[in-house]
């Protein structure tokens, strides 16, 4: 085999090796978030009052110290089905309906006794449905909220260091280990 006869074979596989892959890679093109829906940033600071709501800060963080917002969007646009991501779209406008039908006014422009009361309402009208609803059926907007105000906020750091007791090296499980009345939970 002459020298030129084996360029041109290592230049033919090599180049043909760069033009599959780019033929691969083609049909490979960024999905949009699942249910088509996005979150504004009204909707954002919408949640992080909701949540705040929830959790309000006291002498320890409250959930917009979490960023509980953004949470839950991307919770919701990474992780929850189409389905589920239209109940919790549609629940951003019903907890702000229910409010204006509970107290004339729109849920940012309630005070916070009144926003208590509203989101003690709904938590009880959720309880009520998920008692009643079938399996296949999707959780009350109210439910997915609460879950996400929760999960993200014990999950963040201010939350899991400052409300939670957070030793960040593992150690071993001592199911024995002594409690004292009023002693926070652990954080993993």
């Amino acid at each position: 085999m002459e020298r030129r006869e084996l360029l041109k074979m290592i230049a033919l596989a090599t180049g043909s090796v760069f033009i599959g892959g780019e033929l691969l890679l083609s049909g490979c093109k960024n999905s949009p978030a699942l249910g088509g829906s996005t979150f504004s940033e009204d909707d954002i600071k919408f949640l992080d009052e909701v949540g705040e709501t929830i959790l309000p800060k006291t002498n320890t963080p409250g959930a917009k110290d979490a960023a509980i917002g953004s949470f839950m969007t991307l919770m919701v646009n990474d992780c929850y089905t189409p389905e589920d991501q239209k109940v919790f779209h549609a629940g951003i406008a019903q907890l702000n309906e229910a409010c204006n039908k509970m107290h004339s006014k729109d849920f940012m422009s309630a005070t916070a006794e009144q926003r208590a009361s509203l989101l003690t309402s709904l938590d009880k009208e959720a309880r009520e449905v998920a008692s009643s609803k079938k399996k296949e059926e999707p959780n009350h907007y109210f439910t997915m909220m609460k879950q996400l105000t929760l999960f993200g906020f014990f999950t963040s750091k201010p939350g899991a260091t400052e409300v939670l007791r957070h030793v960040a090296v593992p150690g071993k499980f001592d199911g024995a280990y002594p409690y004292k009345k009023g002693d926070r939970a652990w954080a993993e």
